[in-house]
């Protein structure tokens, strides 16, 4: 695991450290380290899929022993499956970026270079077993996000990634007050140690579990992003290339969500109980809010930046609502909203490069010119509107009938997120490639062939793992129920238990 995470790392090293005006040489570099961490990153996962028995070994190494910091690192199946997404998301953003950069007249190394040091972190916060590591690398990718949001996108990217930075800074600060206060009860309890298992095992009264809670709470509802903590994402989609706004909203935001299952309620689980309905309660208004935003839209980067909102808010609805069903279907929900929106990102991405413009406005009947465009971007409509047998139906499906045994009214509202999801995705495609060939867009050229490569994978494992789920639905299950447990939730009798789905194989 510490070689995955070396491997991004030295790439953005030696990336930077390419001659200036070679910025072809650098792509390459960069493209090859980011492939190379995919193919490590495949084998664990298959090892870890295929051969659970034997797993994958955690890896603890001292790190600053005075205050019982280590470098813990562990693999589980919810991190299994962000981790699966931030390799194979890397090499694809890296492709579709390709000539993105050169349109600043920049060097292009540093988009790269600082696209390595992102995935580097990003695995680090997926793996990481000490809070104080999980703290400083979540802290530390704001970094390279913010020079990648202020450094290259639209004429508003600085305003943008300003508005990024400090919305995460003030849910940091909170978040390092809860380290330091989760520390403090370690030490009174005679076991100075930010290492989660023994963390986890502390006696903590509900009185301070809710400060605690509070104070990451906040930060990773700002990061996922939770309403009414979201207004930043739509002005860093925005405004951001179309492919750096793809790896921060698929990828880099998931540690936020990451953060409320894998340590909010195992750490928390008497405050995450009793704050459980208001968490519910705020995902819903999520869900609709930013559909009904993303409907309004006339800039087609900002409607996907809302389209992500009301996705988040699903999956953090699946975590909040405490069913096993549920919580599967928010970790399976994070891979499949990764793989959705980063496919719709890179095909809004070429439309834009093509047009020269992000208005809805300025496109219609795309399908004649260039069709082969028009049926990528309806593939990866469709999978943002979850439709069956697409892999993204099957985790709305877990999330909504696991919530529904638990908080019927929530259910049935987010429901309505799924109808307004068909409205904001076939207005799109209606306006953008149906209809009469408007003159900017008669010599329009199809997909390339670099450009098939890049929405290929995506398309094909949205379809595939609707098909077929079942491997990674097991390992997800496998580590959620110890968390539930550690809630200390009854767990309600399921409208549909997963494996009868999954062993189908249809997905659905």
């Amino acid at each position: 695991m510490t070689t995955l995470i070396a491997l991004p790392a030295l790439g953005a090293v030696l990336t930077a450290l390419v001659p200036s005006g070679r910025g072809t040489l650098a792509k390459q570099v960069a493209t090859g380290f980011a492939v190379l961490t995919l193919i490590v990153g495949a084998l664990i996962s298959l090892q870890y899929l295929f051969d659970v028995d034997m797993g994958v070994e955690p890896e603890t190494y001292e790190w600053i022993p005075e205050l019982g910091a280590s470098w813990a690192l562990d693999l589980h199946g919810i991190s299994l499956a962000l981790v699966a997404l931030t390799v194979l998301a890397t090499p694809i953003v890296a492709l579709a970026m390709w000539h993105e950069a050169e349109d600043e007249k920049r060097d292009p190394k540093a988009f790269f270079a600082l696209l390595l040091s992102v995935e580097a972190l990003t695995l680090t916060a997926f793996l990481s077993q000490d809070v104080l590591l999980f703290y400083v690398v979540f802290e530390a990718m704001l970094i390279p996000l913010y020079f990648m949001i202020g450094m290259y996108g639209g004429p508003q990217r600085r305003y943008a990634a300003v508005k990024f930075l400090l919305y995460n800074l003030v849910g940091g600060l909170a978040m390092l007050a809860a380290v330091i206060g989760l520390y403090v009860q370690s030490v009174e309890a005679g076991n100075p140690s930010f290492f989660l298992p023994d963390l986890v095992a502390l006696d903590i009264d509900t009185t301070t579990q809710w400060w605690l809670f509070i104070g990451f709470m906040l930060a990773f509802a700002i990061k996922a992003p939770l309403w009414p903590f979201h207004t930043w994402l739509p002005d860093a989609a925005a405004e951001a290339t179309p492919s750096n706004a793809a790896f921060l909203s698929g990828v880099a935001d998931k540690v936020g969500t990451y953060g409320m299952i894998a340590l909010v309620l195992p750490l928390f689980p008497d405050a995450s109980r009793e704050a459980a309905p208001v968490i519910v309660v705020l995902a819903v208004i999520s869900i609709i809010y930013g559909a009904l935003l993303a409907i309004g839209q006339t800039d087609m980067k900002r409607l996907i930046g809302y389209t992500s909102i009301s996705h988040f808010g699903f999956i953090v609805l699946g975590i909040f609502a405490l069913t096993g069903q549920s919580a599967t279907g928010a970790t399976f929900y994070m891979v499949n909203h990764g793989l959705s929106t980063i496919a719709l990102f890179v095909v809004v991405g070429f439309l834009i490069s093509r047009r020269g413009s992000r208005q809805v406005d300025d496109f219609g009947g795309v399908q004649k010119p260039a069709p082969k465009l028009a049926g990528v971007f309806l593939f990866a409509g469709l999978s943002g509107l979850a439709l069956p047998p697409l892999s993204t139906f099957l985790s709305e499906f877990l999330v909504i009938s696991g919530t529904f045994t638990r908080y019927r009214p929530a259910a049935i509202v987010a429901t309505l997120g799924i109808v307004l999801s068909a409205l904001y995705i076939l207005w799109l495609y209606q306006r953008t490639m149906t209809g009469p060939v408007r003159p900017a867009v008669e010599g329009m050229p199809d997909l390339r062939t670099r450009e098939l490569a890049v929405v290929a994978p995506l398309l094909a494992l949205l379809l595939v793992v609707g098909f077929f789920p079942k491997p990674l639905t097991d390992a997800i299950d496998e580590a959620v129920e110890p968390t539930l447990v550690e809630v200390g939730v009854d767990q309600p009798e399921p409208l549909a238990p997963v494996a009868e789905h999954v062993e189908e194989g249809t997905g659905r």
